[in-house]
């Protein structure tokens, strides 16, 4: 079985961050582990308290699962603050993974910031320059850009800078009220448009985390890149179509919607 490793904050509502990541990486086939950033006290209807792990302790976590089972992806999450970031990018340096999909988490669906001005700075400094791929959204690539974005071109204006700048491959989202839930990815010069359909559901709770998660999960399988965006495009579509409608605020999706298990059967069905 492939592996991946997820590197980023835990969701204590379940729908985001580390959770989400587990779920939708064993969903997608793949072996997760995780290394965490920060615990956060949140729910479908905001973010409360963030703690964060100390840079020592996060590096000790991800050398412990590099030096026994070594991941064939890593997707990066939330890192708020500089010291866990140079920490991350010095172990991506010391353990060489082959793929890291990076999603530049900077505010929660909530509206929660998640990450501080400096640790912006050293994000796009340390971090971004060392992905395979990045997956910012409208916001975040705006914030990357230094721009405004408000129609497909500027979405390929966006991608193309910052993917030239830094040097990795960018997945600029649409969603957002922009491009119908298209996205598009700048890579060797070129552009890959991924046309999605809008689900009419209001339940997004950890949208990013999911995409960037299965697309690890599917660069680890061996997929390349373009068809691993697919890949996850065409479950996080399935996901939202479940309908999942937990919390008073922006829910989570179902993960689980393609699994079929009798260990998943509540009494009523097992009995069948």
């Amino acid at each position: 079985m492939r592996c991946a490793l997820t590197i980023a904050g835990s969701d204590s509502s379940g729908g985001a961050g580390i959770q989400a990541d587990i779920k939708t990486m064993m969903a997608n086939g793949v072996f997760a582990m995780s290394a965490v950033t920060a615990l956060t006290a949140q729910n479908t209807t905001g973010v409360t308290a963030i703690m964060n792990a100390t840079p020592d302790f996060l590096g000790q976590q991800i050398d412990a699962v590099f030096s026994d089972i070594r991941p064939d992806a890593v997707k990066i999450g939330m890192v708020s603050e500089t010291g866990l970031i140079e920490v991350i990018a010095a172990k991506l340096d010391q353990w060489k993974p082959d793929y890291v999909v990076m999603d530049p988490v900077m505010v929660a669906t909530s509206g929660a910031r998640l990450i501080s001005e400096d640790a912006v700075d050293a994000l796009q400094r340390l971090l971004l320059p060392r992905a395979t791929v990045i997956t910012p959204n409208r916001p975040e690539a705006e914030v990357l850009w230094g721009q405004g974005i408000g129609a497909e071109k500027d979405m390929e204006a966006a991608a193309r800078a910052i993917g030239e700048r830094l040097g990795c491959a960018v997945l600029v989202k649409g969603g957002h009220s922009l491009a119908d839930a298209s996205d598009v990815l700048f890579r060797d010069g070129g552009f890959h448009w991924y046309r999605g359909r809008r689900i009419d559901n209001p339940n997004t709770h950890g949208t990013g985390c999911t995409l960037s998660s299965a697309i690890a999960a599917n660069l680890a399988k061996g997929f390349d890149l373009d068809e691993s965006v697919q890949r996850a495009k065409d479950y996080i579509s399935g996901a939202l179509a479940a309908m999942l409608d937990l919390g008073q605020g922006s829910g989570p999706m179902n993960h689980a919607f393609d699994i079929s298990s009798k260990y998943m059967a509540g009494p009523d069905e097992a009995r069948r």
